[in-house]
Parts: structure tokens; C-alpha cells; sequence
């Protein structure tokens, strides 16, 4: 079976940064893209980063460029994003996600972790 588990969410004020990890388990994480998506209060799912499945090319919304890196340790079937300068904008549901190339689509995700930026 097929799990995602995020974590590391919680409440910091803008400017400050947070680190998400995500535990996967039930498949072979190496084999897969991983995305982080995010949602905000009343709106839909924003793609906020991907990572290939050896780690060497990373992807990013033009939102959170050179604020938010994306990271992957295989040998522990782990997905990571640091987040600095948060924003209060960056205040979301945030989900771990798994691409699947043979449906070109995000085919798991986690339960997600909360993340709100607020003074």
C-alpha cells in the first residue's frame, strides 16, 4: 500500500523558515518523480515544486523560486522542502505527492501538513 506522510508543518512568522519532510512507504520512491502541491483557504491545489528521481533536476513556481528547495534522500525514501522568507501568502495545506509518468498525473498524495504564516 501505498503511504505518504507529511510533517513538519506548524505557524511562524514571515521571514521565518520551516522544514516539511514527507515518509513514503509501499512503493520504490527512487523510481518516482515527487511533488510538493499546496492549498490555500478557498482555493484550488498550487504545484509548488518537483524533484526527479535521482535529485539532480529540481523544478519550482515561480512563487516560491530561490525561497523554497526541494530534496530527496532515497535511501531513507524521504522528500524534504525548506521554506525561508516565508509569506503570509505561503499560509496552505501542504501535500506530498507522487507523479506518475504512465498517467502523466499526481496518483498518491499525503494527508498533508498545515503551514500558516502569520505575525
Amino acid at each position: 500500500e501505498v503511504q505518504l506522510v507529511e510533517s513538519g508543518g506548524g505557524m511562524v512568522q514571515p521571514g521565518g523558515s520551516l522544514r516539511l519532510s514527507c515518509a513514503a512507504s509501499g512503493f520504490t520512491f527512487s523510481n518516482y518523480d515527487m511533488s510538493w502541491v499546496r492549498q490555500a483557504p478557498g482555493k484550488g491545489p498550487e504545484w509548488v515544486s518537483l524533484i526527479k528521481p535521482g535529485g539532480g533536476s529540481t523544478y519550482y513556481a515561480d512563487s516560491v523560486k530561490g525561497r523554497f528547495t526541494i530534496s530527496r534522500d532515497n535511501a531513507e525514501n524521504a522528500l524534504y522542502l525548506q521554506m525561508n522568507s516565508l509569506k503570509g501568502e505561503d499560509t496552505a495545506l501542504y501535500y506530498c505527492t507522487r507523479f506518475s509518468q504512465d498517467t502523466s498525473a499526481y496518483d498518491y498524495w499525503g494527508q498533508g501538513t498545515q503551514v500558516t504564516v502569520s505575525s
